[in-house]
């Protein structure tokens, strides 16, 4: 697998021969893209050396074809590693910025980026940075925490780059919980349903449908073939993922039911309605009288049908509860065959519909339960799909 070793200029830039030769003795193959500031730290020619292939540093070298050179190297990059990654670098591709020949591979490739910072321990504390690593968060982008101790400055505090063993380790899982996805056949489904009740009236629910669209953006970038079944939102579709926009329950479960034969895997994010209207007006329902009464049915149950047609797929529903969390999320568990069930409560401060974090408690069909700290949506799609390559795994070794 390709890993882009990117190497800002940071005085911590030198412990990039030893992660290099990490990768490499793992039989990764390194390509290393170097800023300018980098190459004042520590040499090309060492990084090479240790690779043994061209190091990049200026946004014009060639790469040995006629192909564009960020685009040949966005292209074949598995995993984008920046280490160390610098207070200056990290603001930069929050902006968007591409001024430089690996911030310019970054925004044009695909693959999933992991930064591994590394600076004074003031500058890591800074409020403007921390804000501009949560944004990247949100985005998709991973991070190595830095460790605490003495820094080149002389000061002591959190800021030193994460040993090179300890980020060769988090390469090695990250690209190991990739490579279990890499060709699966997704299928996640996002957002509200609506269930007209007149041509202008309808009823629905509160999701935004970003957890949905963070699962599935997560999952492509990870190699998996993803469709995403999507009530309406105001997000844009991910990129390379199959977007099937649906407006009722019933469409949802058409859509869903047409693809569940062809599905792998099949994460059930969105907030169906559970009721629609038993008669549809043709006409603006006019304001004739003090009081409406409407007559309402259920809509289809799609993951009790998926539970009760399952072939091998592994089903993974989501919860949204306002009281008896664990109790209700366990009854949904069993109810419809899940192998996990992932349950929120809707009253807590952070968690739920319309907002960017979430706080969530994984309900498994053995029996385990893992609570995890809130956290950004995006972020919470990355963990949530390692625990599905674990089911993927232990699937495979029955």
């Amino acid at each position: 697998m390709n890993v882009i070793l990117g190497i800002t200029g940071s005085i911590a830039a030198y412990k990039a021969a030893e992660l290099a030769s990490l990768l490499v003795k793992k039989e990764y193959a390194v390509h290393v893209i170097m800023t300018p500031a980098a190459a004042r730290f520590i040499t090309p020619l060492t990084l090479q050396a240790i690779s043994q292939h061209p190091v990049y540093v200026d946004m014009f070298d060639s790469p040995g074809s006629w192909e564009i050179g960020h685009i040949s190297l966005a292209r074949r990059a598995d995993l984008i590693l920046v280490a160390p990654a610098t207070a200056d670098f990290i603001a930069r591709m929050a902006a968007g910025m591409a001024d430089d020949l690996l911030a310019a591979t970054i925004l044009a490739a695909r693959a999933p980026v992991l930064l591994a910072p590394a600076m004074n321990d003031g500058m890591y504390a800074n409020p403007v940075l921390q804000e501009k690593i949560a944004y990247l968060k949100r985005f998709g982008y991973h991070f190595i925490d830095p460790e605490s101790g003495r820094l080149a400055c002389g000061t002591v505090g959190q800021g030193r780059l994460a040993e090179p063993a300890r980020i060769a380790s988090a390469v090695e899982q990250f690209l190991s919980t990739s490579k279990v996805l890499a060709g699966k056949r997704i299928l996640v489904t996002a957002g509200p349903t609506r269930e007209p009740l007149d041509p202008v009236r309808f009823l629905s629910n509160y999701s935004s449908g970003k957890m949905g669209y963070a699962i599935a953006r997560e999952a492509r970038r990870r190699g998996a073939d993803v469709a995403l079944v999507s009530g309406p939102t105001q997000l844009a579709p991910p990129a390379g993922v199959e977007l099937i926009p649906v407006e009722t329950a019933q469409e949802m479960f058409e859509a869903v039911v047409n693809r569940y034969d062809q599905a792998d895997i099949v994460i059930k994010a969105a907030a169906v309605s559970d009721f629609r209207p038993q008669q549809r007006a043709g006409q603006k329902l006019k304001k004739l009288s003090a009081q409406l009464v409407l007559e309402l049915e259920r809509t289809p149950d799609i993951l009790q049908y998926l539970g009760q047609h399952k072939q091998g797929q592994i089903l993974v529903g989501f919860a949204a509860e306002t009281e008896d969390l664990l109790v209700n999320a366990g009854d949904k568990l069993k109810q419809k065959h899940l192998d996990l069930v992932i349950a929120n409560n809707l009253a807590e401060p952070g968690a739920g519909f319309g907002v960017d974090t979430n706080l969530v408690t994984l309900l498994y069909s053995n029996g385990d339960i893992i609570k995890l700290p809130m956290m950004p949506k995006v972020e919470l799609a990355g963990i949530l799909l390692d625990k599905i390559a674990v089911l993927c795994e232990h699937r495979r070794d029955v």
